[in-house]
């Protein structure tokens, strides 16, 4: 085996400019593999973790405005949510709907605290928005059922509009009064600021908001999670029922898609899927193309080196070389080059990843109203670049089976036909 190597190891020193263009072109291969695999990561993982900040079987529904004439009713009427389209989710659909969170807003808001203030937007919501908004707490906790049934004086603060009344001590918040258009409220908690611009209002129970600004029975978004809904035909189903339900409650036809709107997370999340599976796919296959150009690459070497020694080969067989040993050193040739230079390739994308992800692996886009991650861990596992090695092998492997198989068939006379 030694001479074997020793042997490999003089043929490549006497062609390095052929084995060394060979071999980039198989590290180029794999580098490529790599370093587009942890791009994409980066991308899709970002989009996945922009996009992951709702519970995914939920869906949030709201008013929109009519778009067709109805009962005598012209077309163009904006549509209020009630308690009554709160009730029709409950009863009616009660086999696909888990819990409710009901939501109501108000704008134009001062909150004071000492001598700062901030304005700011209030919501009016239920114990179950911090679960489909997957709000995080910080400090203190959330709004809960007893606040709501008792119409409690209790507001819900995000970070940073607990850092503008108390910079130097946010959490101390927690318990404290502040005055809001001239009534107190008792911070009972501090949520997690998530950058979105999405949970950036502070949070009253939804019975104490409507009580104060005296807004009856009207509801802005209603919020709930669900189940039994697998596939997209079935959500399309539900949703078609449902809109002709609450279109019902608001004398709008009920085929009218522009009366209600539904934003359902769970057939977005699906897309959303479908369409990351296909950013990876494309990347696979782009980069087992560069892969492959690689170990084409390989090939044609080995297909050169075999017609250079040919006559070298026939001269082996004059003198007792069976065609399996000279198989055998284009095959082991052809497996070391490949290797050798396909574990260069694999250490310099994973460097490459690895250094994307100490750059811009965490990079956001501030958009002044919300920030948004674009680019998050843009890295690959271990196993992936361990299989991408051993792809590159295996088929570098059979890329010297080719010119192998041709040297294993040289005849003894075609070494005298060689000779200069």
């Amino acid at each position: 085996m030694i001479d074997l190597l020793e042997e490999i190891w003089a043929t490549v020193r006497r062609n390095k400019l052929r084995t060394a263009l060979t071999g980039f072109a198989v590290a180029w291969g794999i580098f490529m593999l790599i370093f587009l695999l942890g791009a994409g990561n980066g991308l899709i993982n970002a989009t996945e973790s922009n996009s992951g900040r709702f519970l995914d079987n939920s869906m949030s529904v709201g008013g929109g405005t009519t778009s067709k004439e109805y009962k005598g009713l012209k077309e163009g009427r904006p549509i209020q949510l009630q308690d009554k389209d709160i009730n029709s989710t409950r009863q009616k659909f009660a086999a696909n709907v888990d819990s409710i969170d009901a939501q109501i807003s108000h704008s134009g808001v001062t909150i004071t605290y000492g001598e700062n203030y901030l304005s700011t937007e209030i919501d009016g919501v239920s114990p179950m928005h911090a679960r489909i908004n997957k709000i995080e707490m910080l400090h203190g906790r959330f709004i809960n059922d007893v606040d709501n049934s008792q119409q409690r004086k209790v507001i819900v603060l995000n970070e940073d509009q607990a850092k503008e009344l108390n910079e130097h001590d946010p959490a101390a918040l927690v318990g404290q009064y502040v005055k809001m258009d001239s009534l107190a409220f008792r911070v009972v908690g501090i949520t997690q600021s998530d950058q979105t611009g999405m949970n950036a209002s502070a949070y009253l129970p939804f019975s104490t908001l409507r009580i104060i600004y005296q807004m009856g029975d009207k509801v802005d978004n209603i919020n709930f999670s669900f189940h039994g809904l697998q596939t997209e035909a079935d959500n399309e189903a539900f949703e078609k029922r449902y809109k002709a339900t609450l279109n019902a409650n608001h004398d709008a036809a009920p085929d009218d898609e522009d009366a209600v709107w539904i934003w359902n997370r769970f057939t977005q999340a699906m897309q959303m899927n479908m369409g990351m599976g296909i950013i990876r796919k494309a990347l696979w296959i782009i980069g087992l193309f560069t892969l492959m150009s690689g170990v084409v690459g390989v090939s044609n070497i080995m297909l050169i080196t075999v017609k250079e020694r040919t006559r070298e080969f026939g001269i082996r067989k004059a003198i007792g070389a069976t065609p399996a040993s000279i198989l055998r050193l284009i095959i082991i040739e052809s497996i070391i080059i490949t290797t050798f230079f396909g574990y260069i390739g694999m250490l310099c994308g994973i460097a490459a990843n690895e250094y994307m992800d100490a750059t811009i692996g965490h990079e956001q886009v501030d958009a002044g109203l919300f920030k948004a991650t674009m680019f998050l861990n843009p890295t690959v596992g271990f196993d992936v670049c361990i299989e991408a090695l051993v792809v590159m092998v295996v088929a570098g492997t059979l890329a010297g089976l080719i010119p192998a198989r041709k040297a294993a068939r040289i005849r003894p006379i075609e070494a005298l036909n060689n000779v200069e």
